[in-house]
C-alpha cells in the first residue's frame, strides 16, 4: 500500500497543474504533431517523434515526479529512472532505432486506441470519478497518460522496437496497481497498456525477426 491517500495524491495534482500552466496546451500540441507525423510520415518523422517522447519523459521525470517527493520518497527513484527513459528517447533523435508508420493492422488500431486513451479518455473517466481539473493527470507531463501514449506510440512502428526501450516504461505501468490500489482507477488503463502493449510489441517483432 501506498502512504497517502487519492485525496493527497489529487492535491499534488492541483499543485502541479497550476504551477506549469500553460504547459498542458503544449503537451497536447505536441501528442498531436506526433500522431500526424506517424500519419504523414516523412525522413524526420521518426527522429521528432522520438523528441517530443524524450522531452515529455524528462518533463513527467524533473517536475511531475519530484513533486511528488513530499508524500512519496521513492518517487525520487522514479524520477531518475524516467530521465533514463528520457534519454534513451533522446539518442534515438540521433541514432534512430525507432521507425513510426501508420500501417493497416491490429497493432495500429490498438496504438491509436492507446494514445485516444491517453490524450482524451483519462481526463474523462476521471472528470465522471471525481479527479476533475486541476486534480487530475495533465496528459504528456505526467507519468501514467505517458506511459499508456508511449506504448500507443510503439505500437506504430514497422521495425522492431529494441527491448532495453521497453523496460521503464513496462516496469513503470505493472506499478500502476499502487495506485489504483487507493483510487485512482485511470490508471487501470496504464496497467492494461503496459502488459498488452509490451505482448503485442515483443510478439510481433519476434514474428518479424523470423521472417527476416
Amino acid at each position: 500500500m501506498l502512504p497517502f491517500t487519492v485525496e493527497d495524491l489529487l492535491g499534488v495534482f492541483e499543485i502541479y497543474n497550476l504551477a506549469i500552466w500553460p504547459m498542458q496546451v503544449v503537451a497536447y500540441v505536441l501528442g498531436a504533431a506526433a500522431v500526424l507525423l506517424v500519419l504523414r510520415k516523412t525522413a524526420l518523422s521518426s527522429r521528432l517523434i522520438a523528441a517530443i517522447l524524450s522531452f515529455m519523459w524528462l518533463f513527467s521525470g524533473g517536475f511531475f515526479i519530484f513533486a511528488l517527493v513530499p508524500i512519496y520518497m521513492p518517487a525520487y527513484a522514479f524520477g531518475v529512472a524516467f530521465i533514463v527513459q528520457a534519454a534513451i528517447f533522446l539518442a534515438c533523435v540521433f541514432k534512430p532505432r525507432l521507425s513510426f508508420a501508420f500501417g493497416r493492422n491490429a497493432y495500429t488500431v490498438v496504438g491509436l486506441l492507446f494514445i485516444a486513451f491517453a490524450m482524451i479518455g483519462y481526463p474523462v473517466l476521471g472528470y465522471f470519478i471525481g479527479h476533475r481539473y486541476p486534480q487530475s493527470p495533465p496528459f504528456g507531463l505526467t507519468p501514467c497518460p505517458l506511459s499508456v501514449f508511449t506504448f500507443g506510440l510503439l505500437l506504430l512502428t514497422d521495425s522492431r522496437v529494441p527491448k532495453w526501450i521497453l523496460a521503464i516504461p513496462f516496469l513503470y505501468a505493472i506499478g500502476g496497481i499502487l495506485p489504483v490500489s487507493i483510487g485512482v482507477l485511470e490508471d487501470l488503463a496504464m496497467i492494461v497498456a503496459g502488459v498488452v502493449g509490451t505482448a503485442m510489441i515483443l510478439y510481433r517483432d519476434a514474428n518479424r525477426s523470423a521472417t527476416v
